[in-house]
């Protein structure tokens, strides 16, 4: 059974990713989960604790992604990123990184040096994967693979926010030129959930 802390964790997750960081408090996490403001300072002092602890919990998926995607193909770890993001998509869900970014510059230091380091292990993540993928004939694109993770990775995060407006079809619109444009044999249709 989950503690208290795990499901307050969870719970501002959601909220960050459906409202932003911002435009949630504790009493939104103290009313689902039936406890006081004072539990969630008991574990959360301060708001931007509560963030930080997001930001560990999502930097934990990322490292998981990144050691399952180790022995797998360099084309299948960009599926793999792609997939959570589609998995998102349909959730009507905007990533963490996506969510946290726009406010940044209203966050204490801590925090922002968590999403510092989200944003680019993820980065870091998607470039050596895109390179491998290049190597192995799977992807074609010009310049660097770090170059083309920062184009890769503001795709997926504007597609999840325009598909919320436009419709859910814009994001697999917008990431399959991108995949053609890269010479991708895929479509985001391929990707299983």
């Amino acid at each position: 059974m989950k503690e208290t802390k795990e499901h307050i964790i969870e719970l501002a997750d959601e909220l960050i990713r459906k409202r932003g960081f911002n435009a949630f408090s504790y009493s939104d996490i103290a009313g689902p989960l039936a406890v006081r403001n004072a539990a969630i300072h008991y574990y959360f002092p301060s708001k931007s604790d509560l963030g930080e602890a997001v930001i560990d919990q999502e930097l934990q998926r990322v490292d998981e992604y990144r050691r399952k995607s180790e022995r797998l193909g360099g084309e299948e770890q960009p599926k793999l990123l792609v997939g959570v993001f589609r998995r998102n998509n349909k959730l009507r869900l905007i990533c963490l990184m996506g969510s946290l970014t726009p406010d940044y510059d209203t966050f204490e230091e801590p925090m922002r040096q968590k999403v510092k380091e989200m944003c680019t292990g993820i980065l870091d993540w998607l470039g050596e994967a895109l390179e491998r993928a290049r190597e192995e004939g799977g992807l074609q694109f010009e310049g660097s693979a770090g170059d083309r993770a920062l184009l890769v990775v503001s795709t997926l995060l504007s597609s999840l926010l325009l598909s919320r407006v436009l419709g859910a079809n814009i994001f697999e619109q917008m990431l399959d030129q991108l995949l053609r444009d890269m010479r991708a044999d895929w479509q985001v249709k391929d990707i299983k959930l």
